[in-house]
């Protein structure tokens, strides 16, 4: 069971690409009319990691789209219901008590799913239309809204698709779609010990999902998010219970000679981290170790890792 409470900062770039569309306003990117800066919502990130975590690692999660014979996608509760199982076996729910469903699906959904134990769920439970109930569990990983450290551009592109308009008609389809030149997106997020307790968490499912993060943000491979790159990945493992830094990603920013709406590439710009490395250095003794991803192709005001473990941090590189 995972005992640690940590924080994330998570960087990963794009371009020319749509990373997370507003389905209520032409699918276009979300960016915020004050700043300039894109937005990226948790469940886009949340989306990511559980893809990667059922398509390439093999492993069972809860929230996925599962369709039947006649294509009609599963609702929540009768996907509660495919947990309703004992030493591999499917039970009769009219053979159960509310109450005994509730224990099984639970004790189920928690050992199988791993993205309930990162996540957290509300697992709706029918036993008829007269007795019902539900199961929540707070996810111990919480991120926050994901936004570029930057201000962006939003261009308009349009052309001509492969088909005609029609049956029997010579004109063409047009093709609109609203994408960035280039958006460098941060991500901060928080393991919570206390809550990982309830979902059953494990160092395991963690390390799992730092792989998912980083190479599923390589994987997605949908003609608007293709050539999305994880720039940077950082995890902060404090001694303590109950003590964390917070906002990680206030603490890094960019410096580039263009205007920041003219970035087009990763090295347009320098990241500095000297604040973060200064506010890690004032809680060193509260730390237990930082595990560091970095692309080489990011360049930084320094050093991340060499910095820290010259300043006596047990400093992990990882590798994915």
């Amino acid at each position: 069971m995972l005992t640690n409470r940590s924080e994330l900062l998570f960087l990963y770039d794009l371009a020319w690409a749509n990373p997370n569309g507003d389905p209520v306003d032409e699918n276009k990117p979300r960016i915020d009319e004050q700043t300039g800066k894109n937005i990226v919502t948790d469940v886009r990130l949340k989306r990511t990691i559980r893809d990667y975590l059922y398509e390439y690692l093999g492993k069972e999660i809860f929230v996925r789209e599962i369709a039947d014979e006649n294509e009609h996608i599963q609702d929540a509760k009768t996907r509660a219901e495919d947990f309703l199982v004992k030493d591999g076996e499917k039970l009769n729910k009219a053979k159960l008590s509310l109450a005994e469903m509730k224990a099984v699906i639970n004790e189920q959904v928690l050992n199988s799913c791993i993205d309930v134990r990162l996540f957290g769920v509300t697992l709706p439970i029918e036993k008829s239309n007269k007795e019902a109930s539900s199961i929540t569990h707070t996810g111990p990983v919480q991120f926050k809204m994901g936004q570029s450290l930057h201000a962006v551009k939003l261009e308009y592109v349009k052309g001509t698709g492969a088909f005609a308009s029609g049956s029997k008609k010579s004109n063409k389809t047009f093709r609109e779609e609203y994408v960035l030149p280039y958006s460098l997106i941060s991500f901060y997020g928080v393991i919570n010990e206390m809550a990982a307790q309830s979902t059953k968490l494990t160092e395991e499912d963690v390390e799992l999902m730092l792989e998912a993060m980083w190479n599923g943000t390589k994987s997605l491979i949908s003609r608007s998010k293709v050539g999305q790159v994880p720039r940077l990945l950082v995890r902060v493992v404090y001694k303590e219970k109950h003590f964390q830094i917070g906002e990680l990603d206030k603490y890094v920013s960019l410096h580039a000679e263009k205007a920041e709406e003219e970035i087009r590439d990763v090295q347009d710009y320098v990241l500095d981290v000297g604040n973060l490395v200064q506010v890690l250095e004032k809680y060193k003794e509260r730390i237990e170790r930082i595990e560091i991803a970095q692309d080489e192709r990011l360049v930084c005001s320094e050093d991340l890792f060499e910095s820290l473990k010259s300043k006596g941090f047990l400093v992990e590189k990882k590798e994915f």
